[in-house]
């Protein structure tokens, strides 16, 4: 061998050799590794309960390895075992990493869920599936998993008003079975259920149950700041001793949903996203609003239509017409879906007037109206919108400040920059700040809202009375109150309520109950002395009075059809 060839020799050995040892402390031990020859299942094997996995339960592990060896068990929680088969009691709720190890061949980590042990509440079947307050008397069904046999003490809790089958108030028991009773109130009852197992207090159990009212009457439904859709039976005057509470449907309100619509038997909630004021949004992706459909009863819940887009084209303020809802977005004009559709997407392809949304194209934008450049700027803000005797109202309240109204016969073919002609219907309100209105058709009055400063509030008129308004002052004989005399004041000042100039969130939408001419809305109140609720009009005494006083409320619709629960 050369000398050259000694070196190449040399040279090729010592890298060998220096990968092998400055590696071996990277190579992990075999029986670290997972192996297709070690495998185990588990499960339990109590009298009882023997699909589910609750602490104290006794689950059995089984090695079911190819590979020969000492089985060793790590059961995640400190604990460890040995053997091809060994149970365990898992004391605190968890997920538990269980580690069998075959000695020589490897080892195998699977995961349980350990879950806490909870008393399974269930309301046993109503005869007639209805639960009519005073009357109808129900019963409940409780099973508890017990795997140990541990004693067991059940203290029940049930709501104000809540009687036994002797007519005596009932609202405490100690026992698991409580009887039969029945609900003096209308409205979501929550019954509530503490149980002591051995030695250890187990998390309270809810059940709500939905207690009609004894006769049909309308619905109200009102979506709740940071909180669930809630229907509300409008009862009018109850009988002594009853009280009207709501029904908690259980399905999220969303984050901003300013606007709630009922048709036929589902309720439709826009909801604008987080983002509703203005952001300069550059990367087009800061959308994140929605259209949901709820069933009346909140049993159902789909997605209409989705925007993850631009946050300026989120769903905020809507209208039904026949088989169409109307939606609008911030600032740029109103969109059209069919009532049937689902699982939609509102998609942008960039600011071209003819393929800016290809799915969903504006049926109205400030730009297609006559107004453009004469009462209305680029970007005015939308508030509420609708028709009346086939004329549409369009609230803006920014950039173009009044309801300006138009015939589907004005609406522009193509954008136009300006000198348009100008819509016969006129502009109402011109210069004041409009933020939602409702029409009575059958008293032929207008109720609107309008939150400039020193002139907020709830307003009602006729169209002709509308007409003749041409300053604030005008507004002053209109203007709703109280019983003392008080206005409703909406937030109107930044950092004190949600939003900012032309996009404050007071009083978001005025729903009509037809038949007594109610008017409903949600109050957020700058006014000390007048808390913010849900209030209504009520024609009889021609004033503004609380149904709910504390609560902080969004949307509101009516259903006119009468039901004793939805």
């Amino acid at each position: 061998m050369n000398t050259i060839q000694k070196i190449k020799y040399l040279g090729v050995a010592f890298v060998v050799s220096l990968f092998s040892f400055s590696c071996i402390d990277e190579l992990p031990l075999v029986e670290n590794l997972p192996n297709p020859d070690v495998a185990f299942t588990y499960s339990v094997i109590d009298n009882t309960y023997q699909i589910d996995y609750y602490v104290g339960a006794t689950v059995q592990f089984v090695s079911k390895s190819a590979a020969q060896g000492t089985c060793s068990w790590d059961f995640g929680d400190g604990t460890t075992a040995a053997g091809t088969t060994v149970t365990h009691k898992y004391a605190v709720a968890g997920t538990y990493a269980v580690k069998l190890t075959v000695e020589g061949s490897g080892s195998l980590t699977q995961t349980i869920l350990i879950s806490d042990i909870r008393p399974i509440m269930k309301l046993n079947p109503i005869e007639g599936g209805l639960c009519e307050v005073l009357s109808t008397y129900v019963s409940f069904n409780v099973e508890l998993p017990n795997p140990e046999a541990l004693t067991e003490e059940y203290t029940w809790t049930f709501p104000a008003g809540t009687l036994n089958e002797s007519g005596a108030a009932k609202e405490s028991f100690i026992g698991k079975d409580p009887g039969r009773i029945k609900f003096s109130n209308v409205g979501s009852q929550t019954v509530r259920l503490k149980v002591k197992l051995g030695e250890r207090l187990l998390e309270e159990s809810n059940l709500n149950v939905q207690v009609a009212y004894n006769s049909a009457v309308p619905t109200l439904y009102f979506a709740v700041k940071t909180g669930n859709i809630m229907a509300l039976k409008l009862v009018g005057t109850a009988p002594a001793g009853m009280q009207i509470n709501p029904f908690d449907l259980g399905v999220k309100s969303g984050q901003h949903p300013l606007n709630i619509l009922f048709n036929d038997t589902s309720l439709y909630v826009l909801d604008c996203g987080k983002q509703f004021t203005y952001v300069n949004d550059v990367d087009e992706n800061l959308g994140d609003g929605r259209i949901t459909v709820v069933s009346k009863s909140g049993s159902k819940v789909e997605t209409m239509l989705t925007n993850t887009t631009q946050a300026f084209g989120d769903p905020f303020y809507g209208y039904i017409e026949g088989t169409k809802l109307f939606f609008a977005d911030r600032n740029t004009g109103i969109t059209t879906i069919n009532l049937n559709e689902r699982n939609r997407s509102l998609i942008f392809t960039g600011y071209s007037t003819t393929h800016y949304r290809p799915d969903f194209p504006y049926y109205v934008q400030n730009t297609t109206l006559g107004y453009y450049g004469q009462g209305i700027s680029f970007g005015a803000i939308n508030a509420g919108f609708g028709k009346i005797n086939g004329v549409w109202y369009w609230c803006k309240t920014f950039s173009g400040n009044g309801i300006f109204r138009f015939t589907d016969a004005d609406i522009l073919p193509a954008p136009i920059t300006g000198n348009g002609v100008l819509p016969a219907s006129g502009v109402a309100l011109d210069g004041m700040s409009p933020k939602s209105f409702v029409w009575d058709t059958k008293n032929q009055v207008l109720y609107f809202s309008i939150y400039d400063t020193g002139y907020e509030g709830i307003y009602r008129c006729t169209l002709a009375q509308l007409n003749n308004i041409k300053s604030r002052t005008d507004l002053a004989p209109f203007k709703l109150t109280l019983a003392n005399g008080k206005t409703v004041t909406p937030i109107t000042e930044v950092g004190k309520g949600e939003g900012s100039a032309g996009e404050f969130i007071g009083i978001c939408q005025l729903a009509l109950d037809e038949n007594d001419g109610s008017v409903y809305f949600g109050l957020r109140s700058a006014d000390a002395t007048v808390k913010s609720g849900l209030m209504r009009y009520n024609p009889a005494s021609g004033k503004i009075e609380y149904v709910i006083q504390g609560v902080e409320v969004y949307g509101v619709a009516v259903n006119k059809a009468k039901a004793k629960l939805f």
